[in-house]
């Protein structure tokens, strides 16, 4: 189910100043997709959440979800959260430790005051779905971190809401465990086809689950694209630096070229993958340390610096090396095995396409 967003605003009063929490928020988020609020702590995301399920009340705007109007301030409309058709997974789960896993799903379908038969057919399949097949009387205490985040996520399945949200589900896991949690989540969600609106400030989370992201930062959306197109091809430099560690360097548009945008730089002239400025445009390159290469390039096209390793860090599947360029400091990934140490000379190359140009 597709949920629009239009010019929505919330503001609250903090020591006597107003906080734009949400500052003219348009979006649409389309029917069946994954679609991720990402960015700071801070910046709104949150708060939109909140909005779309009916936690918060706008001050200004409109949402609509599906055909429906859930709030509206023009036509004075408000749709209490429980009417919204909407499934809800919380940060800390809200697992309930007197119950165990039978009673945690069926909770809502109690609520609806559903026959018995139905609600334990219900929970049975979506206990089946999750992976939790013979969990039913298990006490909730007893879980692990990823057990408790699938039985969240089955009480909110149970109910076939038309939209499920998730703020931040995975931030109490471990590393580890909240890598493998991501991996079902998004099978799970594929495979159900339904309306997903995911918040987190995890960079990694939003690239492997989303079909969709939306950057926000101070109450706005700053950008909009699939998780590739942000990542290879943003368009600002907080997004450019947002989604990814990057070398951000002072740049000045040259000239354009037939395949490349020529900038100068600090490190030197450098070909880049082409975009259109203004010829005093303000810019700056944007260098991926995954996309710098310290082989010998075979395209002719490359662009090439050298540099002087001034510190190596070891941090398990590379080194991360700081090579000065002139006045700059480029970050560098080198193979783990490498024989080159701090003082040596180095020469690095980049491919255009992988050298991205961004307005300040």
């Amino acid at each position: 189910m597709e949920i629009n967003v239009r010019g929505l605003k919330k503001y609250y009063q903090s020591e006597g100043k107003v906080i734009k929490a949400l500052d003219g928020v348009d979006l649409t988020i389309e029917a069946n997709k994954i679609f991720t609020l990402l960015g700071p702590s801070g910046c709104g995301k949150t708060t939109l959440l909140r909005c779309i399920v009916g936690l918060e009340t706008p001050d200004e705007g409109e949402i609509r979800i599906g055909e429906t109007i859930v709030w509206s301030k023009e036509k004075g409309l408000y749709v209490p959260p429980e009417k919204r058709e909407l499934g809800m997974v919380f940060q800390t789960y809200a697992i309930w430790p007197h119950m165990n896993v039978f009673n945690n799903v069926a909770y809502p379908l109690q609520n609806m005051k559903l026959p018995k038969e139905e609600i334990a057919d219900r929970v049975a399949k979506t206990l089946k779905f999750v992976q939790l097949e013979g969990f039913e009387n298990r006490p909730s205490t007893r879980l692990s971190g990823g057990q408790q985040q699938r039985v969240a996520l089955a009480r909110a399945l149970v109910a076939e809401p038309k939209v499920i949200l998730f703020d931040e589900p995975l931030s109490n896991l471990d590393a580890k465990l909240r890598e493998e949690t991501r991996k079902e989540l998004r099978v799970f969600l594929t495979e159900l086809q339904i309306t997903a609106v995911y918040v987190t400030h995890d960079r990694v989370e939003a690239l492997a689950l989303s079909d969709m992201i939306g950057v926000m930062n101070k109450g706005k959306i700053v950008e909009l694209g699939t998780p590739r197109k942000i990542y290879f091809d943003a368009d600002h430099r907080f997004v450019a630096d947002f989604i990814g560690r990057s070398n951000l360097i002072p740049a000045k548009l040259l000239r354009q070229e037939k395949k490349h945008t020529i900038v100068e730089t600090p490190i030197g002239e450098i070909a880049c993958h082409k975009r259109t400025f203004e010829q005093d445009a303000e810019l700056v390159l944007c260098l991926r340390p995954e996309f710098i290469n310290t082989e010998k390039p075979s395209d002719e096209h490359t662009n090439r610096v050298t540099g002087i390793i001034r510190q190596m860090t070891f941090v398990g599947e590379v080194y991360e090396a700081d090579v000065r360029i002139g006045d700059e400091t480029v970050l560098v990934k080198l193979d783990p095995e490498t024989t080159l140490v701090e003082g040596d000379e180095l020469t690095l190359s980049m491919k255009p396409d992988h050298c991205l140009l961004v307005s300040r």
